[in-house]
């Protein structure tokens, strides 16, 4: 499994509400997304950077999205362009379904 980090600052500060309200309008076209496994929407405390953590079942799938028209995208919905960060997520411990999981 791949977990992808990707952040982007943005031009002002957003609050909470307004970030939850900016994310839940671009949530549903992650849901049919081949190969991602989970996302998770980020905001700093500050409002200042936002972003998403990504798990994926492999880094062809997460290059699959990843394209210059996500990026542009992403760039005029939040006014930033994306960095994007993988990491190899060999064992995860999940607490909601008392799982640990491992790409065997």
């Amino acid at each position: 499994m791949i977990t992808a980090f990707v952040q982007f600052r943005l031009p002002q500060p957003v609050t909470r509400e307004k970030a939850r309200e900016t994310f839940l309008g671009t949530a549903p076209r992650y849901r049919e997304t081949p190969g991602l496994l989970r996302k998770y929407y980020l905001l700093a405390e500050d409002g200042s950077t936002a972003g998403g953590i990504y798990l994926w079942k492999s880094r062809e799938d997460a290059d699959r999205l990843y394209t210059k028209e996500w990026e542009e995208f992403v760039r005029s919905k939040y006014g930033a362009p994306p960095t994007v960060t993988y990491f190899e997520s060999p064992v995860i411990v999940d607490n909601t379904t008392n799982e640990i999981i491992s790409d065997s």
